[in-house]
């Protein structure tokens, strides 16, 4: 057995005999739902053509909502459109197996904003979206304006620039324009209430699967961006990281270097049924 194939039986193994499971998803997650990760300049460049020359941590940043609005709203409103109308790959519906029969159940901690698990059938009490969601929206004038879903709401956008056409999102209570509910690069101004929420149920739940073995499954978390990635090496149980790049795992770790759908699929080939029907 060569050391992957030891490496998916021995990811197989932690995963089957957990009591818990906690699914940590970074950009590289959605790469097999034909979803942009945005790693590098040229990576953004490809996805983006007319913001050539600019990085995505600047196209990112919430200054371009007082700057140029139209600009923000192209590339935000283009963000939107795209990931409501992506169909989750199916590894997600593999880690829906396994994460619905653990008898301490599971939690995903992910700084992915596309709302790819919620659509994926996840319960949405068992995501904690650590930076945010591009399906809430938030007022960029008044803070105390709260948070409110962007269901509903579409925004016409010029693919051959990336700039939004009027009208664009506007505040329920002021008019002023709304924003994303995330959290962009040199953002001050983000409302956190949703997802601190978010953080405690995820509290709650780690309480109780510390109880039981917890089998941590990271995937496509980089370093561009750590938060995910070093949340799962910092969390107490069995990681197995899933990525072809920064393949790099703390000692006793599991190290999977492939893309997320072909890693699940490879991992559930393994037992099976028998990840279903395991007794504990």
């Amino acid at each position: 057995m060569n050391d992957l194939e030891n490496a998916l039986q021995r990811a197989a193994e932690v995963i089957s005999n957990a009591d818990a499971l906690l699914i940590g998803a970074g950009a590289g997650m959605g790469v097999d739902s034909g979803l942009p990760d945005f790693r590098g300049t040229e990576g953004f460049w490809r996805a983006y053509p007319p913001f050539r020359g600019r990085r995505f941590e600047e196209m990112s940043n919430p200054v371009w909502f007082e700057r140029d609005v139209n600009q923000a709203w192209g590339f935000f409103g283009h963000r939107l459109h795209l990931y409501r109308s992506t169909t989750p790959h199916e590894g997600f519906a593999i880690l829906r197996k396994w994460a619905e029969r653990k008898p301490l159940g599971y939690f995903i901690f992910t700084s992915n904003v596309d709302g790819q698990f919620q659509a994926a059938g996840f319960d949405p009490d068992r995501i904690l979206e650590c930076h945010g969601s591009i399906h809430f929206l938030q007022c960029v004038a008044q803070a105390d304006h709260g948070i409110w879903p962007a269901e509903g709401i579409e925004v016409q956008v010029d693919e051959s620039t990336f700039r939004a056409h009027d009208p664009l999102p506007r505040c329920p209570r002021c008019d002023s324009t709304a924003r994303p509910n995330i959290l962009m690069f040199g953002d001050y101004g983000w409302l956190e209430n949703r997802t601190a929420g978010q953080e405690q149920r995820y509290i709650e739940w780690s309480a109780a699967a510390a109880r039981g073995r917890l089998a941590v499954v990271e995937l496509g978390a980089g370093l561009a961006v750590p938060t995910v990635r070093f949340h799962c090496e910092r969390t107490e149980g069995e990681l197995v990281r899933i990525n072809p790049r920064d393949t790099e795992v703390p000692a006793g770790a599991i190290s999977i270097p492939l893309g997320a759908l072909d890693a699940l699929t490879r991992i559930y080939k393994k037992k099976g049924d028998a990840f279903i029907f395991s007794s504990n």
